[in-house]
């Protein structure tokens, strides 16, 4: 089945720094190649320096001179969040661009981080969290655009108050909902802050459909020896373009939250296909699970109490 092409234009980037968390491989190495191609610097904070190494190998081969460099984060360790806010405060350049991309999605177990938070919790939000906490002055510098990357999962579901590490009964998809939920109504959190504080910072909401990422892939150190069943189906599916896009394609409603001009503030981005799953980007109607102010706000009080850090307008 031939496939409609689907792309977006990015505007020149030319003196713009962007950070990147999740760009060592798929629809995050996409998202880094396009920044840098329209100019940009892009930072890519990476778990892995080899996969690093090769992930910018790949950028300059394919864009000539691009500004592209890594630096060390594991988002599953607030000390290395920590460190990482260190180095870039340390240099001192402005951010203009930050796209909270990376995550991890259903261990076949129970996992915890090394600050003992659920796994996903704590990567997909807590340490994403974190980090924009520790950058907020280079943020702030750059009147910065923050996009999260959420998921249709959060279309439905519920953040799980009364056991948020799922300690007394793990359902791994349940959990990766919570985190995706809770990812997003920060977002939308932040956005209203910096608007009432006058900080100076927008931020929006993207997700990317259903492509074959590595999220479902072989993860030997989250206990998953091969990809899952669902992956493999939706490999197939994109292949053939039946509801599910590509990795290129679902780089693209991130791409187009961070850098359109008229990506607004507080907006949700993502494929505008039959229910989401693939399709050109444009903007959508908020999920249900995202829309409440007040659970907005306990999100973002509990999130400060369990990483040790606040997000103000210092």
């Amino acid at each position: 089945m031939s496939r409609t092409p689907i792309d977006i234009i990015i505007p020149d980037l030319t003196g713009k720094r962007a950070v990147v968390t999740g760009a060592s491989d798929g629809m995050g190495l996409v998202m880094a190649r396009r920044l840098a191609a329209a100019g940009a610097e892009v930072i890519i904070p990476v778990r892995n320096p080899a996969k690093g190494d090769a992930a910018v190998a790949r950028i300059k081969q394919s864009v000539p001179g691009a500004n592209v460099s890594l630096r060390s984060l594991e988002l599953s360790s607030l000390a290395s969040v920590a460190a990482l806010g260190d180095t870039l405060r340390a240099e001192g350049d402005p951010i203009h661009l930050l796209i909270n991309n990376a995550g991890v999605m259903t261990p076949p177990d129970h996992q915890t981080t090394a600050d003992g938070f659920e796994l996903q919790l704590g990567t997909n939000h807590l340490g994403h969290f974190a980090l924009v906490a520790h950058l907020m002055p280079l943020l702030r510098a750059g009147q910065a655009r923050v996009t999260s990357q959420v998921s249709v999962a959060a279309r439905s579901g519920r953040i799980n108050w009364d056991d948020l590490n799922w300690e007394r009964s793990y359902d791994g998809m349940q959990a990766y909902r919570q985190s995706k939920i809770a990812f997003g109504l920060f977002g939308l959190e932040l956005d209203r802050r910096s608007t009432a504080h006058g900080w100076g910072i927008t931020s929006n909401l993207s997700h990317p459909g259903v492509a074959p990422t590595n999220l479902l892939a072989a993860r030997p150190e989250l206990g998953r020896a091969q990809e899952t069943r669902g992956r493999r189906m939706i490999r197939w599916l994109s292949a053939r373009g039946i509801l599910a896009g590509t990795v290129e394609t679902a780089a693209l409603p991130a791409l187009m939250a961070a850098t359109g001009p008229q990506a607004g503030p507080g907006a949700l981005y993502s494929p505008s296909g039959f229910g989401n799953t693939s399709g050109a980007p444009a903007e959508q109607r908020m999920y249900p699970p995202l829309i409440s102010a007040d659970e907005a706000a306990r999100v973002w009080d509990v999130s400060e109490q369990l990483t040790g850090t606040a997000i103000s307008a210092v």
